[in-house]
């Protein structure tokens, strides 16, 4: 199974309406689909539906609630899926740097912000999130092959003469019967060299022998 690319869609949340026009208008001329918030509540409300931009650039200080507090919301929503969080302000000290980071952002911008370099920045988002997406779907991938693994683990009870196998049902099935059964197993039979000789051979033998002579 191979995962899908997550969608090319951004959340922007900031109060300042200047840095919300420029942010949008600098995402939008690189192709990106791009969604409004002006407040932290609209943002986090925003982030939590089952649909929800993979990515998103908070501001810090906004009005109901902070973009730090929102980046720990988002981190402790269950079920967890795939978002990159970036932190734009204008604090520049490093404690505000590792503050941020502490909340659950996966970068930090400073204003004013480079349009080169916060595309620069969401492109590697973006890849962050892809492989994200990617290691889920292995991990599914690999639970639903362990899972068809246990189902013929433990205590087969088979026949000691004919072979077959007993089912939960009381029933006696063929091996490839109750194989196909609990896994996707598909069977192609064959003869092999010591069946040919020991079955194969002597039934060719008398077939022959019982031809009339001419």
């Amino acid at each position: 199974m191979t995962s899908e690319r997550a969608s090319r869609s951004i959340l922007i949340a900031d109060d300042d309406p200047v840095s919300l026009t420029l942010l949008h208008r600098t995402l939008r001329n690189a192709g990106y689909e791009v969604s409004v918030s002006s407040d932290g509540a609209q943002a986090l409300a925003a982030l939590s539906m089952p649909e929800a931009p993979p990515l998103a650039i908070l501001d810090w200080v906004m009005p109901e609630i902070d973009g730090l507090r929102v980046c720990e919301a988002v981190r402790g929503l269950e079920p967890q899926r795939p978002c990159y969080l970036i932190v734009l302000t204008s604090k520049t000290k490093r404690q505000d740097v590792i503050a941020g980071l502490n909340a659950g952002a996966d970068d930090y911008i400073v204003k004013p912000f480079d349009p080169a370099e916060l595309l620069a920045r969401v492109r590697v988002g973006f890849r962050v999130v892809d492989l994200q997406a990617e290691l889920a779907a292995r991990v599914t991938d690999l639970e639903w092959a362990l899972q068809q693994v246990k189902q013929l683990r433990g205590l087969i009870p088979i026949c000691s003469y004919c072979k077959r196998i007993r089912n939960d049902q009381n029933f006696w099935l063929q091996v490839e019967e109750y194989v196909m059964a609990h896994t996707d197993v598909q069977f192609s039979h064959g003869v092999c060299p010591h069946c040919y000789e020991s079955q194969v051979q002597p039934q060719l033998h008398a077939l022959t022998s019982r031809q009339p002579r001419s």
